[in-house]
């Protein structure tokens, strides 16, 4: 259903290097790069998050109550992508660990404060 999610920016070097070295743990590669937008994909098929500069010229703002979740298949990856997060700037939003029955996640906010989640299910 989703296609792709994109997330403002108003550094797009420092946030494309930012998600360059975050989404290489999950073995996803840029499918576009232009002047106002980096994305990136697990591959063909699959949904993808892309960053840019907003269109209207704007400054990028927070969405208060949005958030991306990156589904992974185990507890320790989830680990693994939060810590990569952290050590990559991030700042935490809730450390790794479960959320109730069948759900495990972590949460931080990238570089200009969007919020993601690491997330694994069973």
């Amino acid at each position: 259903m989703i296609g792709y999610v994109m997330l403002g920016t108003n550094d797009l070097p420092r946030a494309a290097a930012f998600y360059d070295a975050l989404f290489a743990e999950l073995g996803a590669k840029r499918y576009m790069d232009t002047d106002r937008v980096v994305a990136w994909s697990a591959g063909p098929g699959t949904p993808g998050i892309g960053i840019g500069k907003p269109f209207d010229g704007k400054p990028a703002t927070v969405g208060n109550g949005s958030m991306v979740a990156l589904a992974v298949d185990s507890p320790g990856k989830v680990d693994a992508l939060h810590r990569k997060a952290l050590a990559l700037g991030a700042t935490d939003e809730g450390a790794a660990g479960p959320r109730g029955p069948g759900f495990y996640a972590g949460y931080f906010r990238d570089l200009d404060g969007n919020k993601l989640s690491a997330f694994c299910m069973g």
